[in-house]
């Protein structure tokens, strides 16, 4: 109990110093004014600098801004902060998907799998980019391994039938009608692949 509160103390570090700050960016961030929501927390950022949130709320605007080298950096930033955080590595992730760096997120993505085998987003960011690179095998071995343990996620299940759809499109049929459309019959991707091997 004295371990959780002192890395939330450490997390949180001087918030209430910081609460104007991140309400003022907030009410400038619904309006998708990354900059002026920006402006607001590096206001504060030298006293503050130590700060793992303020690090990922800049690194995270700075992404939406799409500001990526800048918001790689405070992403970095925070990960040295709390060096075991998964949570500054997503957003390292996101930079690179943006930046179309695959190998990096698949760096990244191994050594978090590493340390969390089942990690559900480590998994999921790691998977998108061996499908980007077309390593369909490697690929699968991530989906059907997550399967394991979520057997009825959709956003998986989704991927299992779009790697079978040009290599067995009966067996991605059978996944989206089965599977998919049974727990998602709103879902985009089945709709249409069904509608195009209809004609």
């Amino acid at each position: 109990m004295k371990k959780i509160i002192f890395l939330l103390n450490f997390i949180f570090l001087f918030a209430n110093d910081l609460s104007d700050a991140y309400i003022a960016s907030y009410n400038y961030e619904k309006n998708r004014n990354y900059s002026g929501a920006l402006s607001v927390l590096k206001s504060v950022y030298k006293e503050n600098s130590k700060n793992y949130t303020l690090n990922l709320r800049i690194a995270y605007l700075f992404l939406l801004n799409q500001e990526y080298r800048k918001s790689l950096l405070f992403y970095q930033r925070a990960s040295i902060i709390l060096p075991f955080s998964f949570e500054p590595k997503f957003g390292m992730m996101k930079v690179y998907f943006a930046l179309k760096n695959y190998q990096e997120i698949l760096n990244i993505g191994f050594a978090l799998i590493k340390r969390n085998k089942y990690d559900y987003y480590a998994n999921l960011y790691t998977l998108q980019a061996l499908i980007e690179l077309k390593k369909n095998k490697e690929a699968m071995d991530i989906i059907n391994k997550m399967l394991d343990v979520y057997p009825t996620d959709i956003i998986y299940l989704t991927y299992l039938a779009k790697l079978y759809e040009s290599i067995n499109p009966k067996y991605a049929k059978k996944i989206y009608l089965r599977s998919v459309l049974l727990l998602d019959p709103d879902n985009i991707s089945a709709k249409m692949f069904l509608k195009n091997t209809k004609k």
